[in-house]
C-alpha cells in the first residue's frame, strides 16, 4: 500500500473514532443536561468558540506544530469535552465546550492541509493531476468519516436501552411533548425512565476511550510530513497570508451576492441546531425515552449520507434551483407537520419520518450551498468559505442560544421565517446571476470536498 494512502486511512479512522464519540454526545446534550438549559448552552458556547478559533488559530498552530501534532492536540480538546460530561455542571461543561470549540477549527484545517499535501506528493510521483488525487483522498476520508454519526448514536441507544425499568408514560405527560412543550427543566418532561448514572458513565467511558484511541492512532501511526514536502506545506499555509484572509473575510461582504446568501447560510445552522437540540428533546426523548434519540439520529445520518452522494451526482442533470426547491418544500412540510403533530408512542414510525426528511433536506443544503459558493466566488474562495463557516456557525450559536428560552412552536415559526427569507434572498442571487450572464446557463457543480463543510460536524 502506498504510504500516502496509508496516512489517509489513519486520519480517516482517527476521525471516525473521535466523531463516533462527539456525534453521539452532541445528539444527547439537550436530553442529558436539560436542567437550566445546560446542554444546549454548552453547544452554543462551543460554536461561538469555533467562530473565534476559525479566525485566529489554524494557521498559527499548523505552522508551529505541524499537521500531525495539530491533529493530535486538537483531538485532545474533544476528549476534554467527553470528560466534562462525567460531572456535568456550568463549571465543567462550559469550559470544556470552549476548549473543544477552540480545537475544532485547527483539527479540520490540519486534516485538510495534510490530505492536500499527501495528494500533491503522490501525484508528483505517479505523474497524475494533483486535483484528481486530492479529490480521491477526500472521497476516501468522507466515505469512512460519515459513518461516525451511525456508530456514535447506535452505541448510545444500545446502552440506554439496558435500563432495568420502563415507565408507562401517561397521556397527561404526553401533552407536554411536541410543539407546545411545557418548558420544564427536567431532562425528561414525561417522567419516563431516565438512564441510571451507571449507564451514563458506561457510555461516557466508551466515548472517552474512543477519543483516546483516535489520538493514539494518530500519534503512533501517522507519518510526519517529510522535508521534501515542506515547500508544499509552506505554500498552503502562507498563500494567501493569514491576515489578508482574515481581512478579506469581511471585505467580501461588499459583494451583494454574499450578503444575500447570509440568511441561507445561517439557516443551515438553524435547521441542524433544531434537529439535534429541540427535536431530540421535545419529541423523541419526551414521548419515547432517551434511548430512542440515537436511533432517530442514525436515521438522519444514514439518509443524509446517501442523499449527499445522490444529489452530488444528479445535480448536473437537475440544476441547483430544483434541488433547493425540493429542500425548501421538504423542510416546510416538516415544520408545519411538527406544529400540528401530537407525538405519541403508538406512532413510532412517524418519529423516524421527520429525521429522514430532515436528512434529505440537509444533504441538499450542504452540497448545493457549498457548490453555489464555489461557483459564484471562484476568484475569492478563501474569503467566501470563511464567510460560509462564520455565518453557519452563527446560526448554530443562535439556535442553541434561544433553545431553552422559547417554546418549540415559536422556534418552528422562527425556522420557517428564516427559511422563507433564505429562499427570497437566494432567488435574488439567481436573478442577479441570470441578469449578469443572460446567455450562459448556470451549471451546478458537485460538492467540493475540503475545508468547506466540516465545521458543521465539528
Amino acid at each position: 500500500m502506498d504510504r500516502n494512502l496509508k496516512n489517509v486511512l489513519i486520519i480517516s479512522f482517527g476521525f471516525l473514532l473521535l466523531f463516533t464519540a462527539y456525534g453521539g454526545l452532541q445528539s444527547l446534550q439537550s436530553s442529558l443536561h436539560s436542567e437550566e438549559g445546560l446542554g444546549v448552552a454548552s453547544l452554543s458556547v462551543l460554536y461561538a468558540a469555533l467562530i473565534l478559533s476559525s479566525m485566529f488559530l489554524p494557521p498559527v498552530l499548523i505552522k508551529k506544530l505541524g499537521c500531525k501534532w495539530t491533529i493530535a492536540g486538537s483531538m485532545c480538546c474533544y476528549i476534554a469535552f467527553s470528560l466534562g460530561n462525567f460531572y456535568a455542571s456550568w463549571y465543567t461543561l462550559i469550559p470544556t465546550s470552549v476548549i473543544l470549540g477552540l480545537g475544532g477549527a485547527p483539527l479540520w484545517s490540519a486534516k485538510c492541509t495534510y490530505l492536500t499535501i499527501a495528494g500533491t506528493s503522490y501525484a508528483k510521483k505517479a505523474g497524475k493531476h494533483a486535483k484528481d488525487v486530492i479529490n480521491q483522498y477526500f472521497g476516501v476520508f468522507f466515505l469512512i468519516f460519515q459513518s461516525s454519526g451511525i456508530w456514535g448514536n447506535l452505541i448510545s441507544s444500545l446502552i440506554f436501552s439496558q435500563a432495568s425499568t420502563e415507565v408507562q408514560i401517561s397521556e397527561e405527560n404526553l401533552a407536554c411533548c411536541g410543539a407546545y412543550d411545557c418548558m420544564t427543566n427536567t431532562s425528561n418532561t414525561t417522567g419516563s425512565a431516565e438512564p441510571s448514572n451507571s449507564l451514563i458513565y458506561t457510555l461516557l467511558g466508551i466515548y472517552t476511550a474512543s477519543g483516546v484511541l483516535a489520538v493514539l492512532l494518530i500519534v503512533i501511526f501517522l507519518d510526519q510530513i517529510k522535508s521534501d514536502q515542506a515547500e508544499t506545506e509552506k505554500e498552503i499555509l502562507e498563500t494567501p497570508s493569514f491576515w489578508s484572509t482574515f481581512l478579506a473575510t469581511f471585505q467580501h461582504l461588499k459583494d451583494i451576492r454574499q450578503c444575500l446568501l447570509i440568511p441561507l447560510t445561517m439557516y443551515s445552522g438553524f435547521e441542524q441546531g433544531f434537529l439535534s437540540g429541540d427535536y431530540t428533546k421535545a419529541y423523541v426523548t419526551c414521548a419515547l425515552g432517551i434511548h430512542y434519540v440515537g436511533y432517530a439520529m442514525i436515521c438522519f445520518s444514514a439518509v443524509n449520507s446517501l442523499c449527499s452522494l445522490l444529489f452530488g451526482k444528479i445535480s448536473q442533470f437537475t440544476g441547483r434551483k430544483l434541488l433547493f426547491a425540493l429542500a425548501a418544500v421538504a423542510n416546510t412540510a416538516c415544520i408545519i407537520a411538527l406544529l400540528l403533530w401530537k407525538p405519541h408512542p403508538k406512532q413510532l414510525a412517524v418519529f423516524f419520518v421527520f429525521p429522514a426528511l430532515w436528512g434529505l433536506s440537509d444533504a441538499i443544503w450542504q452540497t448545493q450551498t457549498n457548490g453555489l459558493y464555489g461557483i459564484l466566488f471562484e476568484k475569492h474562495k478563501e474569503a467566501a468559505f470563511a464567510n460560509y463557516r462564520l455565518w453557519e456557525s452563527l446560526g448554530f450559536v443562535i439556535a442553541y442560544g434561544y433553545s431553552t428560552k422559547l417554546q418549540v412552536y415559536i422556534k418552528l415559526y422562527i425556522l420557517l421565517s428564516v427559511l422563507v427569507l433564505s429562499m427570497v434572498t437566494y432567488g435574488a442571487v439567481e436573478f442577479l446571476e441570470a441578469k449578469s450572464s443572460p446567455g450562459t446557463p448556470t451549471a451546478t457543480k458537485k460538492k467540493k470536498v475540503g475545508p468547506l463543510t466540516e465545521e458543521t460536524h465539528m
